[in-house]
């Protein structure tokens, strides 16, 4: 399973995106199991999420991701992260 990164989504697309909840997390280090197929636009922050398989992507702002259901992963946020997302 893989973390999918689009860079410059089309401006009409942040219109939906902002109506989107809003989650925040400091500095830290955890692990997160997705039971559903999660979509987010990162707003703030920078995050590096490294899969069960050993694949670490970093995440900065401005990024569309996909995170897909059934990845185990941790999370390492290194610059408090702010992110809209929604599960699809």
């Amino acid at each position: 399973m893989k973390i999918k990164i689009e860079k410059n989504i089309p401006k009409e697309n942040l219109e939906e995106i902002k109506k989107w909840p809003i989650w925040e997390k400091e500095v830290s280090e955890f692990p997160w199991f997705y039971g559903e197929t999660e979509v987010c636009y990162i707003l703030e922050g920078h995050v590096v999420v490294t899969s069960e398989g050993g694949e670490a992507v970093e995440i900065f702002p401005g990024d569309y991701v996909l995170f897909p259901a059934g990845m185990a992963c941790t999370w390492k946020i290194t610059k408090s992260i702010r992110k809209h997302y929604n599960f699809i």
